[in-house]
């Protein structure tokens, strides 16, 4: 079978000469143009300027399909991508290699751009619809598109193998703990308890590794809230999808505009929100000296707070919240701990493995702090077989459980 990568890099001067001139036939045209009579005049204008009988018959389809495709959609090849449900990631890496994560398998599609500056030209495409700027200056976009995709572009100037585009979307209903278990990210003895400590208003931290499935976890543990709690969500990216709570503050944080005014950071959310009257704090993510506020946040009051991070363990996430602390405070480092471990009642943690399975692989409960070192009860672990199993060990702090009446079924 005739590769389509191999046809687009061999024919990239003819696709980009034909694009160029049909998408300005249909600006000329200023009109909607059918599916139909546009796939016609591409066939058309190939048959007009080209000698068809040099190429293969297979050769021409692909070199019609890639024209068509590019002056179809105003993200060009990427389109059928975008709007496959089955489809959650997608990755650019330069113009020859494009990779899709597929029902949790990455693979490398037969495609290709045909060249750096159509990747760029998309990347800026994309800015442009958030109204974000990139260029040679600031080379570097991140944002939320209103349809709910992650978009993170790299253009060629600090991207050694070219523009780099990693475009993540979301679902629109969001995954609920149920749904896991079916995938089986979580046991159901293991949903069971984290729902009623969620419901009875534990401090919860999801940890994991990139694409580990942390804000999907947290989106389904958050269905667990009583839908008449007040709520401030609270993201850098907007990404959770959270539809049954009545009453719900969502706030998103801003990046500086070009003359480096207007940003809206984390913990500057996280302080207002402390102003808003809110049962429980939802940070998306904390990458930095957010942790300070959210810390401060879990520990005045706000119980069933929940929060997540990059670690590649619990025992590994905590060693990181101590660090993004201790670089946004002067205190010791006994009194971080100790106010860790006076925050955070349990902690998470999800990995993905090589066969890109997402799931819980531990959840522990944070004790307390003994002057030097935390002290974690296992919950949950994973045997050597991979699976979730529970250490039959009780949860120490009981007394949240006991109040909602949730502890004669824990």
């Amino acid at each position: 079978m005739i590769s389509v990568r191999k046809t687009v890099i061999k024919y990239r001067m003819i696709i980009d000469e034909m694009t160029s001139s049909i998408r300005k036939w249909l600006t000329e045209e200023g009109s909607e143009t059918s599916k139909e009579d546009l796939h016609l005049k591409v066939e058309d204008i190939f048959f007009d300027k080209y000698d068809a009988k040099s190429i293969e018959v297979s050769e021409i389809r692909i070199v019609i399909d890639s024209v068509y495709r590019r002056v179809s959609s105003k993200y060009g090849i990427l389109n059928d991508a975008l709007n496959d449900v089955n489809i959650n990631e997608i990755m650019v890496n330069g113009p020859e290699k494009i990779f899709i994560e597929r029902c949790r398998e990455l693979v490398e599609i037969d495609d290709a751009f045909t060249s750096e500056k159509e990747i760029e030209d998309i990347i800026r495409m994309f800015s442009n619809d958030v109204h974000r700027e990139v260029n040679e200056a600031n080379p570097i976009v991140d944002a939320r598109l209103p349809q709910g995709y992650r978009v993170n572009g790299v253009l060629k100037n600090v991207a050694l193998n070219g523009p780099i585009l990693t475009i993540r979307k979301f679902s629109e209903s969001g995954i609920e703990l149920d749904d896991l278990i079916k995938y089986g990210s979580i046991t159901y003895e293991c949903r069971k308890l984290l729902s009623s400590l969620v419901s009875a208003g534990y401090n919860i931290f999801i940890s994991g590794g990139t694409s580990s499935g942390k804000t999907t976890f947290l989106n389904a543990l958050v269905s667990s809230i009583g839908k008449n709690e007040r709520v401030i969500v609270i993201e850098d990216s907007s990404e959770l999808k959270i539809n049954h709570l009545n009453n719900k503050v969502h706030m998103e944080c801003r990046a500086a505009n070009s003359i480096g005014k207007g940003e809206i950071t984390m913990e500057q959310l996280i302080r207002t929100s402390l102003r808003m009257r809110p049962d429980r704090i939802i940070v998306g993510e904390v990458r930095g000296k957010e942790v300070v506020d959210m810390i401060q946040a879990m520990n005045t009051g706000h119980e069933g707070s929940m929060s997540t991070g990059h670690g590649n363990s619990i025992k590994g996430m905590l060693n990181r919240l101590e660090t993004m602390y201790l670089m946004e405070s002067n205190i010791s480092i006994y009194s971080v701990k100790n106010q860790i471990a006076n925050a955070i009642d349990i902690f998470v943690h999800l990995r993905r493995d090589s066969s890109g399975k997402r799931g819980v692989v531990e959840v522990a409960e944070l004790v307390g702090f003994d002057g030097k070192d935390y002290i974690l009860n296992y919950l949950f672990v994973t045997d050597q077989r991979g699976n979730l199993t529970s250490t039959n060990n009780g949860l120490v702090d009981r007394d949240r459980l006991e109040r909602s009446d949730l502890g004669k079924t824990i």
